[in-house]
């Protein structure tokens, strides 16, 4: 399994230096620096002493370095011990990285309130498990219009295991439930931008980087670090991340959950395939490419929701010459933070059905709708 981000970007952005550091703050981003210099052995001796001393930071980038085999052997027991510590400290990153080795090694019940909590937060990876998950009714409710509305964002996040899993999805979600999910998604990216917004502030004031404790913000702020601790051990009833060191070693159990198996979840490089909703889609038809000169009508092609307009027309630039929305006029529509792109003037549903089916085969994700 290789690593999911590059380390250097990830492990930069965890750790602020206040002016008058404290010795362990010092010790800890001079271990940040030396890792962005490459030297990863001088960098996890910098982060040894912090973490043994209950520093969160230092806990979260040494996790990172045993995750990735860089400065140490590569250990996912020893990872997941120490980003559950850092979790259990209210380290939000370690946290989220935390419930996605759990799920991984099976411990889906006891995972699920960190991958609820990280898919508040927009993390790609826990929005697709949570999408299957509510597809599939497994762990929590099954709801396919929410399910639908985080694997598409997931996909737009450019997951790519999210896109052949909203094709299998189409065979089955009723087409009046994924118009409905388009609403939905934009909700959901507007809160997890919020809750992004609310975790910078905290951490400005804070002076502590990307270790953080409760959010704020009401009903609708993400789940707390603490929070989903707190979830995880009574959901798991055989201890807490917070008192990490024997958690990897106890005897797996078979697990009686439902929630699709995805092995490949942690590694975007190689990713492995997404598994499959159930019951299995049919094998889709071949779609025509429609014809430049199709007469117009009130159906369209959503093309994606973005929070930067111009990401809206690079993604026009991708698709304008591909046949499914050739003779297709070009639209953009605010709703909220976000800009919607459409492709509009298709004559009948079957007709958008139809080429949005062939654009997801190709991995361009899409939702038919109707002005």
């Amino acid at each position: 399994m290789t690593h999911w981000t590059k380390p250097i970007n990830l492990l930069a952005a965890a750790v602020v230096c206040a002016a008058l550091a404290s010795p362990a703050v010092a010790d800890v981003k001079d271990g940040v620096d030396a890792w962005s210099r490459g030297d990863y052995k001088a960098a996890i001796s910098q982060w040894r002493g912090p973490a043994e001393r209950g520093d969160a930071d230092a806990q979260f980038n040494l996790a990172q370095a045993y995750k990735l085999g860089r400065g140490v052997d590569r250990d996912l027991a020893k990872a997941e011990d120490l980003f559950g510590k850092a979790a259990a400290r209210g380290h939000l990153q370690a946290s989220d990285n935390y419930g996605l080795l759990l799920f991984e090694r099976g411990e889906r019940a006891r995972a699920m309130p960190f991958v609820k909590a990280a898919a508040g937060r927009g993390d790609p990876r826990a929005r697709y498990l949570l999408g299957l998950a509510h597809f599939n009714g497994d762990l929590v409710e099954k709801d396919w219009v929410r399910a639908y509305a985080l694997v598409s964002l997931a996909q737009q996040s450019g997951l790519p295991q999210a896109a052949p899993a909203l094709a299998q999805m189409d065979a089955h979600v009723p087409l009046d439930q994924r118009r409905e999910s388009v609403a939905l998604a934009t909700k959901l990216a507007a809160e997890a931008e919020a809750n992004r917004r609310r975790q910078v502030a905290a951490a400005e004031l804070s002076g502590t980087g990307l270790h953080l404790g409760t959010t704020g913000g009401g009903p609708s702020a993400a789940i707390t670090a603490q929070d989903a601790v707190a979830q995880a051990a009574q959901a798991g009833r055989d201890g807490s991340p917070a008192s990490a060191g024997a958690d990897y070693t106890r005897p797996r159990t078979a697990s009686r959950e439902r929630v699709p198996q995805v092995a490949g979840m942690l590694d975007q490089a190689t990713p492995k395939p997404a598994s499959k909703p159930k019951p299995a889609p049919a094998q889709p038809k071949p779609v025509p490419k429609p014809a430049a000169a199709s007469p117009a009508g009130p159906w369209n092609i959503q093309l994606g929701a973005f929070g930067v307009a111009g990401n809206a027309d690079r993604m026009w630039d991708k698709v304008k010459g591909r046949g499914e929305v050739a003779g297709r006029e070009k639209a953009t529509k605010r709703s909220g933070n976000l800009t919607r792109l459409l492709a509009s003037g298709y004559a009948s549903q079957g007709a958008a059905s139809d080429a949005c089916a062939s654009l997801k085969r190709a991995g361009i994700s899409c939702l038919v709708t109707k002005d």
